[in-house]
């Protein structure tokens, strides 16, 4: 049983793996995607927290970069001040939530979005 039983393991993972193969995707080329639509993303206000050099730096970059007027991006001290805003804002309050240097979460009015990791598989 010592022996069979990690063989017959190694046998069921490599079964698994030649069913579910490692896909691979094709470039998508340079296109032009026309500009924004800045009549719907202008009317939407942004809060993040904390309140740190990089976060106020990375949402000035988001609200001046592509929006001739820059959206309305405003800071909260605590993920609690954060969240008591955006039940008093209307639904179009966008709430980002800095975790550290290379992660956020989005916070929508009723929904928490988490930022998406590229990962490969083995």
């Amino acid at each position: 049983q010592e022996v069979l039983f990690p063989l017959f393991f190694l046998f069921w993972l490599i079964l698994m793996s030649m069913m579910h193969p490692h896909r691979k995707y094709d470039e998508v080329a340079n296109t032009d995607l026309g500009p924004l639509d800045t009549l719907v993303l202008g009317k939407l206000v942004i809060g993040y927290t904390p309140a740190t050099p990089m976060a106020r730096e990375i949402m000035k970059k988001v609200a001046f970069d592509n929006f001739e007027d820059g959206l309305i991006t405003e800071e909260y001290l605590s993920e609690e001040e954060l969240e008591e805003a955006s039940f008093l804002k209307p639904s179009d309050f966008v709430g980002v939530v800095f975790k550290d240097s290379m992660s956020y979460q989005l916070r929508f009015h009723d929904s928490i979005a988490m930022s998406s990791i590229y990962m490969e598989s083995r």
